[in-house]
């Protein structure tokens, strides 16, 4: 956690990149100080091979920083409530990203237990893809924040590896397409990891990435 990736680390296939980033550490500048989660729970989405990904269907000025450079945050608006974060994979010009699903508060947890008062406990102070973002305190503003450069209120800081025996997967959570493909992988164990649901007629946070 005393480095943050470069950007060529982050230029891998969406599965890929999504089991590198568990552990890792994504920290935010807000307004009230920094706050720090460890990633302890994401969904991989390709492009145009993925029918649940946003850039299933194409460019669109929405999905325009899914498609590169890696490196960068892809913040997208939900059922008008809600903002969800993704770290963007693969090279220029091939569209992917990761969900951040979930994570453990690391960093500014008294800043994320007054914004979050009713949280039972540190396991749900980030827990959820619209808490992870809220907390962190980013929103459209922050869309296509290079998270490689130090200078940027938004970074990615290698964390802790984690051992692949602690590493599980499966469905993604709440998609209305190829709903049992298993690229949602978390950390055995961990207590901010999500409920999870699955997608089809029910209205749910949709992912992208």
């Amino acid at each position: 956690m005393d480095r943050l990736f470069r950007r060529e680390e982050l230029a891998l296939d969406p599965v890929d990149l999504a089991r590198l980033l568990l552990g890792a550490v994504l920290e935010a500048d807000t307004p009230d100080g920094l706050v720090g989660v460890r990633l302890v729970e994401v969904e991989a989405y390709r492009g145009l091979d993925d029918p649940a990904s946003h850039c299933y269907r194409g460019k669109t000025p929405r999905n325009a920083v899914m498609w590169g450079p890696a490196g960068h945050l892809y913040v997208y608006f939900v059922y008008g409530m809600h903002f969800c974060a993704n770290v963007v994979g693969t090279e220029d010009g091939q569209p992917g990203a990761v969900l951040l699903r979930a994570g453990e508060v690391v960093e500014g947890a008294d800043i994320v237990r007054k914004r979050r008062p009713n949280a039972r406990g540190n396991g749900e102070l980030a827990k959820g893809p619209a808490i992870l973002t809220s907390v962190l305190g980013l929103a459209r503003e922050q869309n296509g924040a290079d998270l490689t450069d130090p200078e940027s209120p938004v970074r990615l800081l290698v964390g802790e590896r984690v051992p692949a025996d602690n590493v599980r997967s499966g469905p993604r959570v709440g998609v209305a397409m190829a709903m049992d493909t298993p690229w949602r992988f978390w950390i055995d164990g961990s207590p901010a990891v999500s409920t999870y649901r699955r997608g089809g007629k029910r209205r749910q946070v949709r992912p992208a990435g």
